[in-house]
């Protein structure tokens, strides 16, 4: 029987949380299993993919003096503080490790059969003329926002479609790093509308999408357990949620881990 260790985490500022998930790509090979950390961002901050140009970034004027930080994983920028954030990291070896398609999809398949469930008709995109689940495709690669881009296996709603170009409107999106041993995959779903931000830094999300529905408001907790059983089951796997913070187990290395994401030079790297 496979396991799932889960952490719940408070908010955190951008490199504090980017270094607990470094960390945890590690746990995951320590223990041999899938692991997921769910947390939090305060402040509002813009987390950049690894691949992007931080002069894309600063020619974006509705961010301008929000935090940024940028991830290790790739994918395009996400306005951070509206939306539930979660790691999870598998070694290579694991059954979901393998494939980059294959756990993409199982994380955002149980997330949307969890907000079916609540009345949400949430779908994984798939390109146009593309039925199977094959490579991570993208379309609006060159957009500077993930909630912006398209690629496979993303979560879409079609509340509102034509508004979004007849692709549905993208309430979660996923982004991975390879490393040595392990797979770190960075999500988000978008709640709501960050009330912080306007323009085109300013995304709908699921309440905002379906403000219609008596389930528009989203309980957080009960609605991130439900994914957790959901992702088990497919996983054939038991859900073991860890006592405290994950940050609190490793505070003795998070101030350094976190001393490299606060670096002028990583966040400038590109």
């Amino acid at each position: 029987m496979h396991l799932i260790h889960v952490w719940w985490d408070g908010a955190g500022d951008g490199p504090t949380n980017m270094a607990a998930d470094e960390l945890l790509a590690a746990e995951s090979l320590r223990l041999d299993a899938l692991l997921v950390r769910i947390y939090g961002w305060e402040p509002t901050t813009i987390s950049l993919g690894a691949f992007q140009k931080l002069d894309d970034a600063t020619a974006v004027a509705e961010i301008r003096g929000v935090p940024l930080v940028r991830r290790p994983s790739g994918g395009g920028a996400i306005v951070h503080g509206s939306d539930l954030t979660y790691a999870a990291a598998v070694p290579k070896t694991h059954p979901w490790g393998a494939s980059p398609q294959v756990l993409y999809d199982a994380l955002h398949a149980a997330m949307a059969e969890a907000l079916r469930e609540q009345g949400i008709q949430a779908v994984l995109w798939r390109p146009p003329g593309s039925p199977a689940p094959a490579a991570a495709s993208t379309a609006g690669d060159d957009s500077f926002f993930c909630f912006d881009r398209r690629a496979s296996g993303d979560l879409v709603v079609h509340e509102q479609a034509a508004a979004a170009g007849g692709r549905g409107h993208k309430i979660m999106g996923s982004a991975q790093r390879r490393l040595e041993g392990a797979v770190l995959q960075h999500g988000s779903l978008l709640v709501r509308r960050n009330g912080t931000l306007a323009g085109r830094a300013c995304h709908p999300g699921v309440s905002d999408l379906c403000a219609s529905r008596p389930t528009a408001d989203l309980e957080p907790q009960p609605l991130l357990e439900r994914w957790l059983q959901l992702v088990a089951q497919t996983l054939e796997a038991d859900v073991l949620s860890q006592p405290g913070e994950f940050r609190g187990l490793h505070s003795r290395n998070l101030d350094d881990h976190a001393a490299r994401f606060r670096d002028a030079g990583w966040i400038g790297r590109r």
